[in-house]
């Protein structure tokens, strides 16, 4: 069985660490980018299954780098994970296109079945 490749734009090295430590292994393999400028590179070299990003980060913030994945691929899907907890931000995500919203601290094992639900049939 092929892993299911996860493309995780995160610009916070620990938190980034953390959540591929919880991903990677038997079912997914997770691919790093620490800002949504990279993001964007890693996802044209990788062809990720699903994306899991940040909003707040340098060059390219979440909801600019959801929209470029976007007029790429329309299918990908794509959760925010994100300290903002605000309806504006959660309003704006969707209209970016993303598909799900996660407000950190994250449960590891929600973003775990969250994930895997995305990807059922990849």
């Amino acid at each position: 069985m092929d892993k299911i490749r996860v493309l995780l734009v995160e610009d916070e090295p620990t938190l980034a660490m953390i959540i591929k430590d919880t991903l990677d292994g038997e079912e997914f393999e997770v691919i790093l980018a620490a800002n949504g400028e990279e993001g964007l590179s890693r996802y044209r070299e990788a062809k990720p299954d699903i994306i899991v990003t940040d909003i707040m980060m340098p060059k390219i913030d979440g909801f600019e780098f959801a929209q470029a994945v976007r007029t790429i691929n329309r299918d990908i899907p794509i959760i925010f994970v994100t300290a903002r907890d605000d309806f504006a931000s959660k309003q704006r995500g969707f209209n970016s296109g993303i598909d799900d919203y996660m407000v950190k601290p994250i449960d590891l094992e929600e973003l775990l079945l969250r994930c895997l639900l995305y990807t059922s049939d990849a």
